[in-house]
């Protein structure tokens, strides 16, 4: 087999006229095997771009049957794909946990200790705490929304920090 006839399919001239050749075909023997709900056209997409990709390695005559032999795994391997996930959606959940009752009961009780120390904190120092800590914006961030500048939010931070500390027992941030 002559060596340019590997390099005819790389030629956009040669492709876009297999391109033409094959498109509507290959989308309508996905569309028939499998019907519409994998999207054929797709995947009829998808293997043109598998054989530009390796236009290098697929002789000229071998093009037909590399694209539809690629869209059909692409096909199959949707398949598989969509088994999997209605596989997972029809596990139940497990509706019990290893926690023991006593640490749900101190896990709980450690969230309303949180939520009334945040709430003693004055407004600038919870807004810039949970604005860094919840939401994980930066102290620029915060400073240009506040409308003032980093050192006072760094500020702000260190001593709703600070109380947080004093107040509850084992508070740790990373």
């Amino acid at each position: 087999m002559p060596k340019d006839l590997f390099d005819n399919i790389c030629k956009e001239t040669v492709f876009e006229r297999i391109y033409n050749k094959y498109s509507n075909d290959l989308h309508n023997y996905l569309y028939y095997k499998y019907g519409d709900q994998f999207n054929p056209n797709d995947k009829a997409q998808d293997a043109f771009i598998k054989l530009w990709n390796n236009c290098k390695k697929v002789p000229l005559s071998k093009a037909k049957s590399f694209l539809f032999t690629v869209a059909n795994n692409l096909m199959l391997n949707e398949i598989k794909h969509q088994k999997v996930v209605l596989k997972y959606q029809q596990i139940n959940p497990k509706h019990y946990t290893n926690e023991t009752p006593e640490f749900i009961l101190e896990k709980e009780q450690f969230l309303e200790s949180y939520k009334k120390v945040l709430a003693s904190l004055r407004e600038e120092q919870r807004i810039a705490f949970l604005l860094n800590k919840a939401e994980g914006k930066t102290h620029s961030e915060i400073a240009e929304m506040l409308g003032v500048t980093k050192k006072v939010v760094e500020y702000r931070i260190y001593t709703a920090f600070n109380i947080l500390k004093e107040e509850l027992e084992g508070f740790k941030i990373k």
